[in-house]
Parts: structure tokens; sequence; C-alpha cells
């Protein structure tokens, strides 16, 4: 009885959320939010069930196809611009618009639309940037759910440059609030010993109005 106890204990300890206090931006990562075999089910059928694009967008003044596949989905107005290419969303799938609900209940927060990047392995990365788009406004807040192979996860500071380096594992979920979009950059770095696949889910709020 006594170890079934600590092992419960050791499990509740696991899934206690993470907070980091950074100039001008407000982190929490639950590293443990959802369980191993939940998302390796999960991940098995958004790779099987959604239509994953790749598509193109421009970077100093070319058209370049980006280094993984997404989906856009999300209520009918969620759509948005980035990087020269407007993304209409596609219609929620029903393991996503369950998911959702239950990352609103976590983050205190509604979400209405969601970009799922699909990378094959550690080839496959996004480079520096924010989730700074216009449709998003001001001080957007922005939950990041991952699931399969651990990834590298790298914030900096646009002004002081400071860093922060998170691996976000299979089933971690990850909420950046406050200025945060405004004053860091972020992204997910090549990593040649990353061999296997990751899914993210990016979870965001767009307002009907814009």
């Amino acid at each position: 009885m006594t170890a079934i106890l600590t092992r419960s204990t050791e499990q509740l300890k696991l899934q206690q959320p993470r907070h980091f206090s950074l100039p001008d931006a407000e982190l929490t990562l639950w590293p443990n939010w959802m369980s191993e075999a939940k998302s390796r089910v999960l991940l098995q059928q958004l790779c099987d069930e959604l239509d994953w694009q790749q598509p193109a967008i421009r970077l100093y003044g070319k058209s370049v196809a980006i280094p993984r596949q997404q989906v856009w989905m999300g209520d009918p107005h969620c759509h948005y611009r980035y990087s020269g290419t407007r993304f209409m969303p596609v219609a929620w799938h029903p393991l996503v618009r369950a998911l959702v609900a239950d990352v609103n209940r976590s983050c205190h927060h509604t979400f209405n639309c969601v970009l799922l990047n699909h990378y094959r392995d550690g080839h496959q990365h996004m480079g520096w940037h924010a989730d700074n788009e216009p449709e998003l406004g001001a001080h957007p807040v922005i939950a990041s759910l991952s699931l399969g192979q651990a990834r590298r996860f790298d914030l900096r500071h646009r002004q002081t440059e400071e860093q922060l380096q998170l691996s976000l594992s299979d089933g971690s979920l990850l909420l950046m609030k406050g200025a945060c979009q405004q004053y860091w950059l972020h992204r997910v770095p090549k990593q040649s010993k990353a061999t296997s696949l990751r899914i993210n889910l990016t979870f965001r709020y767009i307002p009907a109005t814009v």
C-alpha cells in the first residue's frame, strides 16, 4: 500500500505546472498534461485522418515551401495572413474539437482556432518568429500541445537577447501569455538526433469581428 501511495504522489508531482517568470512574458508548462497512452493514439489518428499540406510562404521575396506540414483549423471566421499567404480554416475535426475544450479548461482561456504542425523528424523545423499576426490582437494567449518526439523549444528576447531553452516532451502543454509575442521570438530548431514524428498544436483565439 505504501508503494502505491508513493507512486501516486510522484505522478501528481509530475502533473504540476512549472511557472517561468520572464521579463515581458508569462509562461506555464505542464510537462505531463496528457498521458503517453492517449498521446500515442491521438498522434496516430491525426496523422491518418487530417489532410496535411505543405504550403509556400514569401521569404526574402521568394516563394518557399515551409519545412514541415500543417493544417489550419478553427471556426469559419478564423482566417489569417502569414508571410504573404492567406490561410482559411478547415472545419473542426471531432478529435480536435473535443481537445480544445480540455485545453480551454486547463488554461482558463477560450481558443477557437489551432495550427497543427507535422514534423517528420528533426530535420523539419520552424525558424525564429512570434505569433503576433494582427488578427490575434495585442497580447495573444497561445497554448502549445506537443505529441510524439520531444523537441527543443527556444525563446529569445527581441531587445535584451536573453534566451530560454525548453524541452517540449510528449503530452506537454505550454501556455504563453502577457506580452510574450510582442517581446519574445521562439523557434523549433533542427535536431539531428530527433528521428521520430512530432505533431504540435498551437491554440489561438481570433475575434469574430476581425
